[in-house]
Order: structure tokens, then sequence, then C-alpha cells
């Protein structure tokens, strides 16, 4: 067995996912090969999986490192999966102009990677470059499963599936993650048995929506809720040392209904309603954590490195089964064994009332056929009608990375919730056109 790890300096996600791999039996003697184009980062992630192999029996995992495009064939070359986390730019190049350059036109952001003008132009990068890898795998491992962690995850997965002839799904954590997050905001998550907790999400990634909530058989939603608007009332009023982080998400379930798997920093720029100069005082309100991607990657970063030294010198790491879906998806094709996922797959008449060409994420089956997306129904109309403002971005993101039209890149940012709220169309114009002069040299040529 053979696992392709494209993006391999995205060192916490090789831990938790290729460290998952360790500790299965079916892969005891898999070949993991790792890609980057980054040298230094390419040799932190070897040395970290070195250390979980040497401390888990029953690995006998084989390590091999491809850095530069050079060697990314050799990495995939018969590889039975492909699993993507690529980040184009490093945020110290990158962030800088991603906010920077819409900020100075009076748009700000929190995260920038899934939709907006950020959202758009990581697309545009990533969406190129994996094209170049899908290439390769039609290749060299034709038959080879792509598991795609990269955001834009809607734009890119959809260009996946849609323009090549890679096998594809999209996986994130935030639906395993999102009745945890609800509960633990409140306060609340111990005073449930998790086993005994029964859920149903679907809508699109980032924007899927906790439609159903059960405790031991009895719907414990409507006092979950009276719960959270009690506490968001309060939080809205407190001190800023006393606010939740989390309140964007309550107050959207108040005002539409559901929960949203995505954080609230996340969320609050995939809407239009949060982020405003006409009203700056929501910012303090809602405790919205504006340029968060930054700020967080040099915490990250600093984090990582301190912990880097300290493996050095150790020599010595285990690793726990994370909560990711990677490996239970690839032992599950391996084996027959069948799972069920939160997958991201094209709407192929899977949620009623999205577009067919959209990519939502939605329960899924997975067994030696692949990974197949379930029925899911309608969504409720308030939940469908939010997701397709997203979608429509989305969908022309994808038309512009094929295309290299320049119209559809001004139409992407023209449709976009947050920024048509905030800026005229001339200035979405103009700052398009800045974000291209600065980034012109990193992408295709558009026209």
């Amino acid at each position: 067995m053979k696992i392709a790890y494209l993006g391999a300096g995205s060192t916490a996600f090789v831990k938790n996912l290729l460290g998952d791999v360790m500790l299965t039996p079916v892969f005891s003697d898999v070949h993991l090969a790792l890609y980057d184009i980054d040298a230094q980062r390419l040799v932190e992630s070897k040395t970290v999986l070195d250390a979980i192999n040497a401390n888990v029996n029953q690995s006998r995992a084989r390590i091999t490192t491809h850095c530069g495009v050079a060697e990314r064939k050799d990495a995939l070359r018969d590889a039975d999966f492909v699993i993507n986390t690529i980040r184009v730019w490093n945020f110290e190049v990158s962030e800088p102009i991603d906010f920077g350059i819409p900020t100075k036109f009076g748009l700000r952001q929190t995260i920038g990677d899934t939709i907006g003008v950020g959202g758009l132009f990581r697309a545009l990068a990533s969406g190129e470059v994996m094209l170049g890898f899908a290439r390769d795998i039609e290749e060299v491992c034709p038959k080879a499963w792509l598991l795609n962690y990269t955001n834009p995850m809607c734009s890119l997965t959809g260009l996946m599936l849609k323009h090549t002839n890679v096998k594809t799904v999209g996986l994130c954590h935030s639906v395993q993650a999102c009745v945890s997050s609800l509960l633990g905001t409140l306060g609340v998550a111990g005073d449930y048995d998790s086993s005994k907790i029964r859920w149903r999400i679907g809508g699109i990634n980032h924007q899927a929506w906790l439609l159903d909530l059960e405790y031991d058989g009895r719907d414990i939603y409507p006092e979950i809720k009276e719960l959270a608007f009690r506490k968001l009332d309060e939080w809205r009023a407190a001190p800023m040392d006393k606010k939740s982080r989390n309140m964007v998400r309550l107050e959207i379930m108040r005002k539409f209904g559901y929960y949203v798997t995505e954080s609230s920093e996340h969320s609050a720029e995939y809407m239009p309603y949060w982020i405003k100069r006409c009203y700056p005082e929501l910012i303090d309100e809602y405790n919205i954590p504006l340029d968060a991607s930054p700020k967080g990657c040099k915490v990250a970063r600093a984090n990582w490195d301190k912990q880097y030294r300290e493996i050095l010198s150790t020599k010595s790491l285990n690793h726990k089964r994370s909560h990711e879906f990677g490996c239970g998806i690839m032992e599950a094709i391996a084996t027959g064994n069948p799972i069920r996922i939160a997958g991201n797959v094209m709407n192929e008449g899977l949620i009623d009332n999205l577009p067919a060409e959209a990519v939502v994420e939605v329960p899924c089956l997975v067994d030696k056929n692949g990974v197949q997306g379930t029925h899911f129904g309608r969504l409720p109309t308030q939940c469908a009608a939010i997701n397709i403002t997203n979608i429509n971005t989305q969908l022309l993101t994808t038309e512009a990375i094929v295309t290299k039209s320049l119209d559809k890149v001004y139409q992407a940012a023209l449709l976009d919730p947050h920024t048509s709220s905030e800026l005229s169309p001339e200035d979405i114009i103009r700052l398009i056109d800045e974000m291209i002069a600065a980034l012109g040299h990193r992408l295709p040529k558009y026209k």
C-alpha cells in the first residue's frame, strides 16, 4: 500500500493523518511518500513521522521524501491514495496582501480562506497547482483516491470532480466537532454522554446545518436553543474579557433556526451582517476577531518551532488516533469494511434544493466502491438560501480557474455576500485589479 502526501510541510496535518495510518494494522507496512516544495518543512515532517514510527510497535512504515516539482511524479507513482493539504503561499508572503490590500479598501476579514477576496485568491493559486497534481495523478496513479483537505474546500473539490478524472472527496473536521462545540460553548458538554447523542448535519463545507439534535432518543434542540439565546444576550452586554468567542454562530441560530458547523470567526465573513463599517460596534459586541488568520499563523508557527525542538531533543513522540476521517476512509476502501463519514461531494441529487453542480457536505458511505454521497433531502428554505449565496461565488471561482477569465474573477468577488455588502462594484473591481497586480507573478494570466 502506498500513500502519497502532497503538502507534507503541513506538519500538524501530517502528524494526525499519517500518525493515524501508523496505528492501523492494515497499513503496518505502508509506504508513505511525502512531497513538498519546502525542503526544511519536509525534513521536519519526516522527523515527526520517524519518531512516531519508532514508537508505534505495529508500524513498519517506509517513509520517503520528495522535494520540488521535478520529484512529484516519483512521490505519486503507483499510489493507492493521495492526500492534499497544500498551502500555496506561506503566511509571511500572502497575508500582508490577502489582508492588507482589502483593508486599505475598507474590507475587513477574519480568516480569508473560504470565500471573500482572501478565499478567492487562495483558490486561484491553489487551483492551478492542483490541476498540475491531477495531470500527474492521471498519468502515474490513475486509480488513486484523492483526499482533499485544502481550502477553499468547495471550489477546489469541485474543480477536481468536474474538470479532472481524479476520484476526489473533500474532507474537513467541522462536522464531527459541531455538536461538541455547541455544548462546550454553553458549558454543558459534561451533562451529556456523547454515545447517546444523535445529530443530522448537511449543507456545504464550513456552512452545513445542524438540523436535528437528540439525546437518548429525546429532542433536546429546543432546550439547547433556549439556553444558548439566554447566554448570548448576557455575553453581548458583557465586557470583552467575559464574552464567548462563539457568539456569531449562536446569533445565526437565533435568526435562521439552526446552528452552523464552522466557527464564529469563519462564519462572520460568510454573511453580510457582521463585519460592517456602518456598524463598527458589532465587532466588539459579537467578539469578532479581525485579521485572525495572520495572527493565528504566527502563534502556531512559534508553538510548532518549540515542539519541534523538543522532538529533536527526545527523539520520542507517540500518537493517539485523531478525529480526522482520512485514515478511516482509506481503511474502508482497502478492506471493504464500511464506515460513514461527512464528505464533500458533487450534489448529484443529494440535497434537493441546492444546485446540482454545487459541492455539498453530506453523510457518505465508504467501502470498496469508494466514497458515495447519500441522499439528504431538502434543507430548510432559509438555510438553502444562505448556502446558495456562498455557492454562487464558489462556482464562479472554479470557472475562473479553468477558463482564466478575468470577468469570472470579478464576478466571483462581486457576488460575494460580505464583499458586496461593504464595497461598491467599482471599488471591488479596483480591489481585484490591485490584488492581481500584487500577486500576478504567482498566478497564471487572467484575461
